[in-house]
């Protein structure tokens, strides 16, 4: 092999090394702290109460006090969480989250035990094409925050608020039967849990439950 030949060969491989560093650091950046994740605990609430409240509060295992309240996006209007129907307009707004994972916001399943994971949800997971922009208004049947920039990139929303882990989601509520769930036998609630990068940690799990009007 010629010299000339020598250094194209010594130059192709140090582009084919370059391609698999601005190819996996981005990758290694998403999934290991993925694999690294260590569980939290629980969120701290027990019962959502008797009543049809709009809000809860709850302080989990791992110390931060969480809340979120169920609002109308219609100014002085309030929220009948015990008689929802398909099509409402619900605006959650959350303080108090670790940002450090992202969350669904959602009406699922209430879980027949504390600790049970959420689910199934209406809307499944958040399928958001492309960024959301910050401050935007975009109502879908769930909502996905996460701060990461891959993520953001992916449809999920940013937290309002870093450091006081505030989230804004925007819910319309979608059709309460599906082959998956059926929210006018089970019972069900609007949840706020951690997304996929948290699966199994129920930290986050915080929820007011609803009921769907009656047919007709």
């Amino acid at each position: 092999m010629t010299r000339a030949g020598a250094k194209r060969r010594i130059r192709w491989w140090w582009i084919v090394l370059a391609a698999l560093v601005v190819l996996l650091v981005p990758v290694a950046l998403i999934v290991v702290p993925i694999l690294a994740h260590q569980n939290r605990g629980l969120s701290g609430q027990t019962d959502a109460g008797a009543d049809w409240p709009t809000s809860v509060t709850a302080t989990g295992d791992d110390g931060r006090t969480r809340s979120f309240e169920v609002l109308s996006p219609e100014p002085g209007a309030s929220v009948d969480t015990s008689a929802l129907v398909e099509g409402d307009r619900l605006v959650v707004s959350g303080t108090g989250y670790d940002p450090s994972r992202g969350i669904y916001v959602a009406i699922c399943r209430i879980p027949d035990e504390v600790g049970g994971k959420p689910g199934p949800c209406i809307g499944g997971v958040p399928d958001q094409e492309g960024a959301v922009e910050a401050g935007s208004v975009d109502y879908a049947p769930s909502n996905w925050i996460n701060d990461d920039w891959a993520w953001k990139l992916l449809g999920a929303r940013s937290f309002d608020d870093r450091d006081a882990g505030t989230f804004t989601a925007y819910i319309e509520v979608g059709p309460p039967v599906s082959a998956e769930l059926d929210c006018t036998v089970s019972e069900c609630g609007v949840f706020t849990r951690n997304d996929h990068t948290a699966l199994s940690d129920r930290a986050q799990d915080l929820y007011v439950p609803v009921r769907f009007a009656a047919a007709g």
